[in-house]
């Protein structure tokens, strides 16, 4: 009688990438009863500093370059949101005065301020009035180069550059080098300004991490009015504790579904993603529901692309996709018991959001858009997956056809909308998903440079081709030949948005704002590294955002 064979049962191996921890833990789990009123007495002088900076904001100046500096502090103080209709007038006054060539003259921090406040409010100014920095040489004026206020206004303005404006593609390496020279010489307080500029310009820069580090600033200087200064401070602490409340609701969620035991292969970062839509979508009050949206809809993203990178099997993987584009949760049957939870609660998502509409009594068109984005992302998930499971390197071109639609910027962008109020119309919400040129822009951005960040971490555990790989493969250079390609294309699609926001724009500016705060999260979430995978490098950014008050 012969032996029986034992049965081989193969093991599958799963890739994992061993990520860090969370840095925040529990941190920000307080109940409802630890979130404290404001009293009356400082709600009376917040609301009467309110008035005060409003009434600064339409008086009449004295000098231009004056109302221009006080808006220019009212924006960088991140107090604007309440003041956009002054503010949208004044800059209109400042136009007429542009026009008739009454603005600036040889000022030239005030004409570069100027362009810079105006470009921002979409006003499409023509990149001319800055011949007159000029020499009849066609260089820029040597007398500016001692002039850091000069320098560091034309260095930001430039930053607001659109394709073709060889001028200002000539200022900001003008600015960059002698603001570098610069710091060795200039008081501590003037050496960090610069070197906070040159790390970032606003453009590029957060909004609230902006304010934050604006409000340190001025607290040391008395260049700003004192009104002002205390009702940003104010202004600052008390959208910081409507923001400690939501992240705390947000790392409630996260424990109750237990996800991190669950799905202990995947990233867990509850608070770092709740920062990355704080920063990339809205800050203000009145988008309360679109931020704890989106929170969810980005942990979801997360948790999809650590299973598609590399944890899932193949054949997974394919079931999964099946389930997907049946949006039903009876598919759920089909896949394995890790899945089934990933399945159940991205349905949860979407169901929890159309409830929080239906009880508001809103409209919940919007969510169906977000489904159908956030179904072609995981087709593009799977697709990148195939190529490793068939070790398959594609070429650039071809690479970001896919890897443009994995960045999720589509899907959040397009669920950002859902809680912008009447603005966000069906065309607005038809516009978006067909991927005009910011969306591919702010893609790009995200995209690359997440790849150039960790390329190297992740190649180790046998990820996903990245862009500089395929770049380095098909053009036959070397690894830092190819980010410093990808930085050229980084920088190109940052010229498109700039472009893309000036009037007249394809829908409404606070709209297409939304997705230039995401293009902005992506460049602070890898323009130092993978800050997402390693959250001890932006723990202090978190902090000064969301745990740490401002000292009144």
């Amino acid at each position: 009688m012969s032996t029986p064979v034992p049965t081989v049962v193969e093991e599958t191996v799963r890739p994992i990438a061993g990520f860090s921890p969370t840095v925040w833990g529990n941190h920000f789990l307080k109940s409802a009863s630890d979130f404290k009123a404001i009293d009356a007495t400082t709600q009376e002088l917040y609301e009467a500093l309110k008035q005060e900076v409003r009434m600064m904001i339409t008086a009449t100046a004295d000098k231009i370059a004056d109302k221009l500096h006080l808006i220019d502090a009212v924006q960088r103080l991140g107090v604007a949101y309440h003041f956009e209709k002054e503010i949208e007038d004044e800059l209109e006054k400042i136009l007429d005065h542009l026009d008739n060539d009454n603005i600036g003259g040889d000022d030239f921090y005030t004409l570069s301020l100027s362009f810079r406040l105006l470009r921002q409010q979409g006003v499409k100014i023509s990149c001319d009035v800055f011949e007159k920095f000029k020499n009849n040489e066609g260089k820029f004026k040597a007398s500016m180069i001692n002039d850091v206020q000069v320098m560091l206004s034309l260095y930001e303005a430039a930053h607001l550059a659109i394709n073709g404006e060889d001028i200002l593609d000539e200022a900001i390496v003008f600015t960059t080098t002698h603001l570098k020279s610069m710091v060795s010489h200039a008081s501590p307080n003037l050496a960090e300004q610069i070197n906070h500029a040159l790390k970032l310009p606003l453009r590029k820069a957060l909004p609230r991490l902006e304010a934050r580090y604006f409000l340190d600033v001025c607290s040391r200087g008395d260049r700003h009015d004192k009104s002002l200064l205390k009702f940003a401070k104010l202004d600052f602490n008390l959208l910081q504790a409507a923001h400690q409340k939501e992240v705390s609701d947000m790392t409630r969620w996260w424990i109750d579904l237990d996800f991190s035991t669950k799905l202990p292969y995947a990233r867990d970062r509850i608070v770092e993603l709740y920062f990355w839509i704080l920063m990339g979508a809205y800050y203000e009050p009145k988008y309360a529901f679109g931020r704890i949206f989106m929170s969810k809809l980005i942990s979801m993203i997360s948790i999809l692309d650590d299973t598609f990178d590399a944890y899932g099997t193949y054949d997974e993987l394919k079931l999964f996709v099946e389930a997907v584009k049946r949006w039903d949760i009876g598919a759920i049957d089909t896949l394995p018991e890790y899945m089934k939870f990933i399945y159940k609660s991205l349905l949860d998502v979407y169901d929890k959001a159309e409830e929080s509409l239906a009880k508001e009594g809103r409209s919940s068109y919007g969510v169906k858009y977000v489904k159908q984005t956030m179904e072609e992302s995981i087709m593009m998930y799977f697709s990148e997956a195939k190529w490793l499971h068939e070790g398959f390197l594609p070429k650039i071109e071809e690479y970001e056809g896919v890897a443009l639609g994995s960045s999720g910027v589509l899907t959040l962008a397009t669920a950002s909308f859902v809680d912008m109020g009447d603005i966000a119309t069906k065309e607005a919400f038809e516009w978006l998903i067909k991927k005009p040129k910011i969306v591919v822009a702010a893609q790009t951005i995200g995209r690359l440079m997440d790849d150039i960040a960790s390329h190297e971490f992740e190649q180790k555990r046998g990820h996903i081709p990245s862009a500089v790989e395929c770049y380095m493969k098909q053009h036959g250079v070397s690894e830092e030949e190819a980010k410093k390609a990808l930085r050229i294309q980084v920088d190109n699609a940052w010229k498109d948005i700039n472009e893309e926001l000036l009037s007249p724009t394809a829908v409404s500016l606070p709209l297409l704002e939304r997705i230039l705060n995401l293009a902005r999260v992506c460049h602070f979430m890898y323009e130092d590294g993978d800050r997402y995978t390693q959250p001890l490098l932006m723990k202090d950014q978190v902090a000064l955002v969301l745990k740490d008050p401002v000292t009144l």
